[in-house]
């Protein structure tokens, strides 16, 4: 069972602790069932919030996400909920992530260009079957922002060049770090295989996120991703998130 953890810039609000109870709840269920469940959720302790946090706090990353991992783990213990059997975070399976991506480079699902590193998303031919959207009902809607060299408006980051001052790690494409999406598609295929059985995560996270890492997944492996996606809602108050 692999859950979408948060990105540690800043404590958790409400809605984070609902997604923790949920599937706390699930993988509880599922123990009383009789099923053996290895529970694996991750942490984003890198990414453009954490970036921007450090430089407005004067502080590193990794200080930041420490602090924020530690109040992420005193309040699901408030709640009750109990600790995933494992946490990865980003910046311990650097190397992972970027063998994934030489992997798709290597079948023609990505390419690299000035250190950047996309996925081409038109190739992979079921793309949008998650979240129920065909290509071009996404076409409509893209555009390449000012300074993005990807050949197609609908092609996502794997790998994004170092800017000045930026926490970064070597790689075949120069210095630079794992965009978000190919996070999840490489700790999930490590720590449990290449098929999972229950993936979940919030809403928010079935498109791009959630059909994203299927795209990279499956691209890789020629195997379904997930068996089962589960999503939890928002909390709502007075009809508002």
């Amino acid at each position: 069972m692999y859950v979408c953890g948060p990105t540690v810039y800043n404590y958790i609000h409400i809605g984070n602790a609902r997604a923790a109870i949920v599937f706390d709840t699930i993988r509880r269920y599922l123990e009383f069932r009789g099923y053996d469940v290895t529970y694996v959720s991750n942490f984003t302790d890198v990414d453009d919030k954490l970036i921007k946090a450090a430089r407005e706090l004067g502080e590193s990353v990794p200080a930041i996400a420490e602090r924020f991992i530690e109040a992420y783990f005193e309040d699901i213990q408030a709640l009750g909920c109990k600790k995933a059997d494992i946490h990865p975070r980003v910046t311990e399976n650097i190397d992972t992530i970027i063998e994934f991506i030489q992997a798709l480079i290597d079948k023609g699902y990505a390419y690299e260009v000035d250190g950047d590193v996309y996925y081409r998303t038109r190739k992979f031919r079921e793309y949008g079957k998650l979240s129920h959207q065909s290509i071009d009902e996404l076409q409509a809607g893209a555009r390449i922002e000012i300074g993005e060299k990807k050949d197609d408006p609908l092609d996502f980051a794997l790998w994004k060049a170092a800017k000045e001052g930026e926490i970064c790690w070597d790689s075949p494409w120069g210095k630079g770090r794992p965009g978000w999406h190919i996070e999840c598609s490489a700790m999930a295929r490590k720590y449990l295989g290449d098929t999972i059985d229950i993936h979940a995560g919030g809403q928010d996270l079935t498109f791009p996120h959630h059909e994203n890492e299927i795209a990279q997944s499956e691209a890789l492996t020629g195997k379904p991703f997930a068996k089962y996606w589960l999503h939890n809602g928002y909390l709502n108050i007075n009809n508002e998130k």
